[in-house]
């Protein structure tokens, strides 16, 4: 990952209204939510739930697939992961054998 697109997920991921999204994406799995339901489970108008989607699909943290007249959001949760890895790459010096209580990997568990 290069710092021009984690500047980029930072940015889309500044607004309250991204935050949730892209979190009831991850709480959803694999099978994600079409923009309706996205929209009622957090009670955002379609008109400002496509801003925000456009956005999210943008910085590539959701992925869309059209389903007939209705289209299917997920999230990347690949590219979360690089994220992580990204900002966590030089944890202790590179040596994040020496501050397990700090460096947890990828997978391990995750609060």
């Amino acid at each position: 990952m290069d710092k021009q697109l984690a500047t980029n997920i930072f940015e889309s991921l500044a607004s309250g209204v991204r935050l949730d999204i892209y979190r009831l994406l991850v709480k959803t799995g694999p099978q994600g939510l079409v923009a309706g339901e996205i929209g009622s489970a957090l009670e955002v108008p379609p008109t400002n739930l496509s801003f925000h989607l456009k956005t999210l699909t943008h910085a590539q943290l959701v992925s869309v697939v059209q389903e007939g007249r209705f289209q299917r959001y997920r999230a990347n949760m690949t590219l979360m992961h690089d994220l992580i890895a990204y900002l966590t790459a030089e944890c202790c010096a590179g040596h994040p054998e020496q501050c397990p209580e700090i460096c947890t990997p990828l997978n391990g568990p995750m609060l």
